[in-house]
């Protein structure tokens, strides 16, 4: 089966088309003028949008040796994103769907994230436990089959990509945070400075507000004036050993208290090193498979989404071209397993 997906949830816009779960093409443009505004422009990002998703679609098509014709389904993010970048994406699909004779399946952009580690030559094993960290969320979930998904745990206030974001901005790194952090972490001592990690009512939640705010309150008491280099890098250390170790200790608590096969971390935030070395740890202390994908397809790419919408295809499931975007969950109207995330 040769499936064509479409990725425009926020800032990359992104083409794969797979031949069953052999991804043929994964082409991804990233909108990098953003970091002259310290974040994502909605209007900037469906323009791009706009003139990089034809040019993309020749692309793959050149770079699969897998016409258009050849195609057997077409799939496109229906949300959670921004509301303009994703009609872009999804209008494109649904036109070329029809345009074609082509089945067609909205996907949920976060699903795509939970199942991206099929994509590796190593899959993960029923039931897992699924980490999703990236810039918009933070879940816990346990995975008992295709189609089974259960929230344990999330956000009760900022994703973790956001901290990673906001504080960058606190200390003088830029935008996107993440990478910066993790290249300033490298050259700093994450002991010197104790950030708090937050107790939640609900032992699998999580919750980034109080530690972003900690970092500012330690800014703003012992850095009056322009800090170096030094200080910069210890700061971003310390709030990514709080940030990453809060995510861990969730995680081991739910290795506890479930039984799993296999570990999976997903997300945008997914390719920071940090994060995953823990990951590792939790997975030879338990004996537990662990499946991360590969960088490319920790952010946001269109092959997790073919991926996804291929598994709603083989099930059976489907769909119109009446299915319309949304900017954030819940999805039972785009008729995914999403609901529980409500």
């Amino acid at each position: 089966m040769n499936i064509l997906g479409i990725e425009s949830s926020c800032d990359e816009t992104s083409i794969a088309i797979l031949k069953d779960d052999d991804v043929k093409a994964n082409l991804i443009s990233s909108q990098l003028f953003h970091k002259d505004f310290g974040g994502v422009v909605p209007e900037l990002s469906s323009r791009a949008h706009l003139q990089q998703i034809i040019p993309l679609i020749k692309k793959a098509v050149d770079e699969s040796k897998i016409s258009l014709e050849e195609i057997d389904v077409i799939t496109a993010t229906a949300g959670p994103g921004l509301i303009g970048a994703l009609l872009v994406g999804l209008t494109f699909g649904k036109s070329l769907a029809l345009a074609l004779n082509k089945p067609f399946v909205p996907v949920n952009h976060i699903e795509g994230h939970i199942f991206s580690g099929f994509l590796m030559e190593e899959k993960p094993e029923y039931p897992f436990l699924c980490t999703v960290a990236s810039g918009g969320h933070t879940l816990l979930l346990l995975v008992k089959s295709d189609f089974e998904i259960i929230k344990l745990g999330s956000t009760i206030d900022d994703a973790i990509g956001e901290a990673f974001d906001k504080v960058s901005k606190m200390i003088g790194l830029g935008y996107p945070g993440g990478p910066l952090i993790q290249e300033y972490a490298e050259h700093g001592d994450e002991e010197s400075i104790k950030f708090p990690i937050a107790k939640c009512k609900n032992k699998y939640d999580f919750s980034f507000s109080g530690l972003k705010t900690a970092v500012l309150r330690y800014i703003q008491k012992n850095h009056k004036e322009e800090f170096n280099d030094t200080e910069k890098s210890n700061i971003a250390a310390s709030f990514q050993k709080a940030a990453t170790e809060a995510i861990i200790q969730k995680v081991r608590l739910a290795i506890n208290e479930n039984k799993v096969k296999s570990l999976t971390l997903v997300g945008g935030v997914a390719a920071n090193k940090k994060l995953r070395n823990g990951f590792i740890e939790l997975g030879k202390t338990n004996n537990i498979k662990v499946i991360m994908p590969k960088i490319e397809y920790c952010g946001d790419n269109a092959a997790m989404i073919a991926f996804r919408g291929m598994q709603y295809h083989k099930a059976g499931k489907k769909f119109n071209l009446s299915s319309n975007a949304y900017p954030s969950l819940p999805t039972s109207k785009a008729g995914n397993a999403f609901d529980v995330l409500g």
